[in-house]
């Protein structure tokens, strides 16, 4: 307990640690092209709140808050910032002119600082490699959900996937050429799949559903219901259960069962609860030789609070979450280039009228820190967050250069205007629209942290334990 404690801290510190740097980059491109360009720099402060160490140096207040989130640097000679930074502590009135230049190349600095940490972490990336699983690889479908929409049109395991709605896909999950994204930024009321079966191209169109969801919850979003390729490799065999009877040891990979092969753990699943206690037999891979062995599932040790709706036989094994892990080693440029792709088709789809993607569906800090901290718990770790950072990068670079008061194009939108009028917007409007813009802002990150906290597992729920009652003829290790 007390190490598990200790890997839950170590963690979070990993996250907002990580977190914390990518912010702090991009405030540090503002604070040295202001410093650059000559600008009143009046404060730069890592982390929000009350500060809890404050110190003047060469006329610049630098603190550290109590808020351990992100950073900032308040430049008084730009756009009033008041909501966000805090009032003023001087007449901006009496602070000297600057050039729509000057303004332009502070503002551009911050994504520009945010898109070299990018390019920084993409050459990390690049050399010590990105885990990537089955699901990021491959077209193949391994599981089909019973009744489903993919089962009703036909669809199959084993089915490799061309093209979804029209466009061509090169991998099962993620944002852009995948099934999944094909299938949730779809807009018709059916989803045309071509696939590839025994070597012959096959058409079907497939009805999407989405899942009921309550009134304060995130929408559902299209699904067909079906699962990528999978190994099925054995990452733990419970004590006294049906596989620790017949010999199955972590690592093994179950091939077939019953003579069919298993192109998913859930088709494993699915058989037991078809079948029941009935015996079967399965093939393995274990250390390059194939064995055969007999399970026979029998129903464990329920815990009193469980669902009596819920049971049913099991054998006994836990699965390694991602199946097969292949490590890849993609360019800087091509992780960037990739990064840009998925964030174009994210807005496309969040824009379009007919698309199910809504601004709910968006991660705020909450969301992206949870991610983080899903990515620390991995065995890959540090890896796959330095790969999450490249696109955390280019995604803050990004939206910071919407043309938008508060974020950088604003800053940047605004000087535009003021070199075409060769004089500045007036200080009462330009207050008024970026209080007006950051009071949006806020109110969305608050409207999207409240989407994000019901990811979080606010309830220490008890943890069910499922045992096999004790035997003595438990088969040795092979």
């Amino acid at each position: 307990m007390i190490l598990h404690i200790a890997r839950v801290i170590f963690i979070l510190l990993e996250v907002l640690i990580l977190f914390n740097l990518l912010i702090v980059v991009h405030e540090l491109g503002h604070f040295l092209a202001a410093r650059w360009r000559g600008l009143y720099i009046e404060k730069f402060g890592v982390w929000f709140g009350k500060p809890i160490w404050k110190k003047t140096i060469n006329g610049v207040q630098y603190s550290l808050g109590s808020l351990p989130f992100g950073g900032f640097v308040a430049l008084p000679q730009l756009a009033p910032m008041d909501i966000i930074e805090g009032k003023a502590d001087l007449d901006r009135a009496k602070l000297p002119k600057i050039s729509a230049l000057d303004k332009i190349i502070v503002a551009v600095a911050g994504p520009v600082f945010s898109l070299l940490l990018a390019l920084f972490f993409a050459g990390i990336v690049w050399a010590v490699g990105h885990p990537v699983s089955e699901g990021d690889s491959t077209t193949v479908i391994g599981y089909v959900m019973p009744g489903s929409p993919a089962e009703k049109a036909g669809l199959r395991a084993g089915d490799i996937i061309l093209t979804v709605d029209s466009y061509k896909v090169n991998r099962f999950q993620g944002i852009g050429d995948s099934v999944v994204w094909r299938v949730v930024s779809s807009e018709g009321d059916k989803i045309p799949i071509t696939v590839l079966r025994e070597n012959k191209e096959l058409r079907v169109e497939v009805e999407p559903i989405k899942e009921a969801t309550r009134s304060w919850e995130r929408k559902s979003l299209r699904q067909i219901q079906v699962a990528p390729f999978k190994t099925a490799i054995v990452a733990r065999v419970e004590t006294n259960s049906p596989a620790a009877i017949a010999g199955l040891q972590p690592n093994d990979i179950i091939l077939q069962v019953n003579g069919k092969p298993l192109l998913n753990p859930m088709g494993l699943s699915e058989f037991i609860e078809d079948h029941g206690t009935e015996p079967f037999t399965v093939k393995i891979l274990r250390k390059n030789k194939t064995l055969e062995v007999r399970l026979q599932p029998e129903m464990p040790l329920y815990p009193p609070k469980f669902p009596a709706e819920e049971k049913r036989p099991l054998i006994g094994v836990l699965w390694e979450q991602s199946g097969k892990m292949t490590v890849d080693h993609p360019g800087p440029i091509e992780q960037v280039t990739a990064s840009v792709d998925s964030m174009i088709k994210t807005f496309g789809a969040l824009f379009s009228p007919k698309s199910d993607v809504k601004l709910q569906h968006l991660s705020g800090p909450v969301g992206i820190m949870r991610i983080y901290y899903k990515l620390f718990e991995s065995e890959h770790g540090w890896r796959m967050a330095l790969w999450f950072s490249v696109i955390f990068n280019v995604n803050l670079a990004l939206i910071n250069l919407l043309p938008i008061p508060v974020l950088d194009g604003g800053h940047i939108m605004l000087a535009l205007i003021e070199a075409v009028r060769r004089k500045p917007v007036s200080a009462k409007m330009l207050q008024f629209v970026q209080t007006a813009c950051a009071v949006l802002i806020i109110g969305y990150m608050l409207y999207v942290t409240f989407y994000d906290s019901q990811d979080l597992p606010w309830k220490s729920s008890e943890k069910i334990e499922i045992k096999f009652p004790p035997k003595t003829d438990v088969a040795p290790p092979k």
